[in-house]
């Protein structure tokens, strides 16, 4: 059943059990008893999150009215406090040269200050936010900004010659959120009166749109509540040990939903954000070791690129500090989980999700130890099923379609495209299944499920049988028409430094490790896999001919031919 919004009602059990949920939230993570001025300042605290929601304004006031001196967040130009930010967003906001009923704002931000400041002051002034991937090109940025219409662009410096072909209309709106010698937030913060702009909360609360990866299509604007509450950040915390003590390491880009919830959870148990523009694996180890109690969040390809240091880089870094590594935003591949265990101990978490349904369940140390490909289970007050084409619920190792329902359902998409809801379970759009553990296990993208000559194939399947080979570093296995068959497999292939492989060898492997029909007949061996902004492997980019990714992404890694093999 189609319906044009999700909707999630609990039941009377469930609702009863969020007081207790509430409760073991303020206990267990120590939000009630840590911070600054005793229960005075705990009363202003709740005094602030009653008058504002649980926006992110609201969690920032309510952080500096409790803790005012505690640092707020960390990034390459130094520390800033709660009172800081406090006072440096109500400024902004109170100057963003917005006019008119429909105030949207457009982001186009790496992590640093100027877009924490900026996301605050939106959410002050109760603008909409659209979060832009800073991995888009000139056409998609200029295509969601047509379609979305924003009244103010919020940009950083280094992507002005993106803005080529945005029209000059908006052209004319545009802040810049970092240095430039045009108009820029810090110039408005500086001419803003010392207690600040706005004094109490919008008429209007503000909504964030997030953009979906776009990885096997255009980009979707999924917008998102306004005031989530506190019970996502207690169903997290049932899985994730999250504490207010902790400084929080978000390396995941804060334009997407992971990284965007992390500051959400890093400033409502108010604990530090550390903020890079840029990944790079050896600083994320330099600031772990920096910190006496650390979360890092990130994406499965960063955990990938700090195992690939050198051994005695990694080892010139003491990270015993490290309490949680928190991924989401694609699947573990292969053996990556219990490698990264093996190196910096049993401290990973694996939070499936996507940006419609925040997410759906969160895969623990024991879980991952247990089966590394692994999504692990619900959190508490989210319910999963997997479904068939009727919407038939299926029973355990049986493959379906993934549906979900939690507390943090968007609320739609803003060009009004469909969603399946059965059940009052929205539709992730993935495959997979639940094994006999009560674990639950992703096996594809619906639309990225192979059938070759009448057989399914799971290319993940294919991928991680393949990662087990030691000359392999990265893989992708897609599916590419065959006028015999239907469709073929192509793997494509980017080797470890000095390893050469056989593509027949190749194949040999995964038809003795999956089945004979799953080996891929197309193998092109190349440089690197087309990626995203957040990691996450462009699928068509693979088979568009090279030189065809949109400027501003991973640039197409030439196929090296005396490799590259196909079976005739």
């Amino acid at each position: 059943m189609v319906h044009a919004r999700p909707v999630y009602r609990p039941g009377l059990r469930r609702r009863v059990g969020h007081s207790r949920d509430l409760s073991a939230l303020l206990v267990r993570t120590g939000l009630l008893f840590s911070g600054g001025l005793g229960p005075r300042g705990t009363l202003r605290q709740i005094g602030a999150l009653h008058r504002w929601g649980t926006t992110l304004a609201g969690l920032v006031v309510g952080a500096a009215a409790r803790s005012p001196a505690k640092t707020a967040l960390i990034d390459d130009d130094g520390p800033l406090t709660f009172a800081e930010l406090d006072g440096q967003a109500a400024r902004l906001a109170a100057g963003l040269p917005l006019s008119g009923p429909r105030q949207r704002v457009g982001v186009l931000c790496r992590n640093h200050r100027g877009m924490a400041v900026t996301l605050v002051a939106c959410s002050r002034r109760g603008a909409e936010v659209v979060l832009l991937n800073t991995g888009f090109g000139t056409r998609q940025i200029s295509a969601v900004l047509s379609e979305l219409r924003p009244g103010l662009l919020i940009v950083d410096a280094e992507f002005a010659p993106l803005l080529g072909g945005v029209p000059l209309a908006l052209r004319k709106h545009v802040l810049w959120a970092d240095r430039h010698p045009g108009p820029g937030i810090d110039k408005i913060i500086a001419a803003g009166p010392p207690e600040g702009g706005t004094s109490g909360p919008p008429q209007i609360q503000s909504r964030t749109i997030m953009l979906s990866s776009g990885t096997t299509g255009r980009p979707k604007g999924a917008r998102r509540p306004p005031r989530p509450g506190l019970w996502p950040l207690a169903s997290m915390t049932s899985r994730i040990p999250l504490r207010a003590r902790q400084t929080m390491v978000i390396e995941a880009p804060l334009f997407h939903t992971w990284g965007y919830a992390a500051l959400q959870m890093a400033w409502a148990l108010r604990t530090p954000a550390v903020l890079h523009r840029r990944f790079d694996p050896e600083q994320t180890l330099r600031a772990v070791a920096a910190h006496r109690d650390v979360a890092v969040f990130a994406v499965p390809v960063m955990l990938q690129r700090i195992l690939d240091l050198p051994p005695e880089v990694r080892a010139a870094h003491d990270t015993s500090s490290l309490r949680i590594a928190a991924v989401s935003g694609a699947a573990l591949p292969g053996d990556l989980a219990t490698r990264f265990m093996d190196e910096f101990g049993d401290r990973l978490y694996n939070v499936y999700g996507s940006t419609e349904a925040s997410w759906v369940s969160i895969a623990t140390p024991r879980d991952l130890r247990a089966d590394p490909r692994t999504a692990g289970r619900p959190p508490r007050n989210t319910s999963l099923a997997i479904m068939d084409g009727q919407g038939n619920r299926l029973g355990r190792s049986a493959i379906g379609q993934i549906f979900a329902a939690n507390e943090l359902l968007f609320e739609g998409y803003t060009g009004g495209e469909p969603m399946e809801v059965r059940d009052g379970l929205l539709a992730i759009g993935d495959l997979g299944h639940v094994d006999d553990r009560g674990l639950l296990f992703v096996d594809g993208r619906r639309d990225g499920l192979v059938v070759s000559g009448g057989e399914n194939i799971v290319p993940r399947d294919v991928e991680d049988a393949l990662l087990r080979l030691s000359q392999i570093h990265e893989v992708a296995v897609v599916g590419v028409p065959d006028t015999e068959w239907g469709q073929r497999l192509a793997a494509y292939v980017v080797l470890r430094p000095g390893a050469r492989l056989d593509a027949e060898a190749l194949r040999e492997h995964v038809r003795a490790q999956v089945a004979r029909y799953a080996a891929p007949r197309d193998v092109h061996f190349i440089d690197e896999l087309p990626r995203n902004a957040t990691g996450k492997v462009v699928h068509r980019w693979l088979t568009d001919r090279p030189g065809a990714a949109p400027e501003g992404h991973v640039p197409w890694p030439a196929t090296r031919p005396e490799q590259a093999s196909r079976a005739g």
